[in-house]
């Protein structure tokens, strides 16, 4: 059984991990109070390039990309020159990309994850 956030005056269901339920009750707002379940107090840009590459890859082949390509995609489009570390995606969201950079751009729970 899952749990409810209450985002201002809407309420979105999530499973016992804080993902939410229903792709369609994600918005910035959600992403958001997300992000401050996963110690983000603030989406800064780079949060929202990586979140914003999570639910384009995801709407497209209806899974999580690897973290890999989650790198390269996102550096590319940050601008970068070299390669980004793991570690860049730890410094956004401290609990990885699986619990933190999927829960807050409200993808359902990677396979294996938590």
């Amino acid at each position: 059984m899952g749990d409810v956030l209450e985002v201002g005056e809407k309420k979105v269901d999530v499973d016992e991990d804080g993902f939410i339920q229903k792709w369609d009750d994600w918005d910035e707002d959600v992403a958001n109070a997300l992000a401050k379940t996963e110690d983000v107090n603030e989406l800064t840009k780079e949060h929202w390039v990586v979140v914003n590459y999570l639910r384009e890859y995801y709407t497209q082949y209806k899974i999580a990309p690897m973290i890999r390509l989650v790198l390269k995609e996102t550096g590319k489009r940050l601008g970068q020159d070299k390669a980004v570390s793991n570690k860049y995606i730890y410094d956004l969201f401290p609990s990885g990309p699986a619990k933190g950079a999927c829960k807050v751009a409200g993808l359902p729970k990677p396979t294996g994850c938590v």
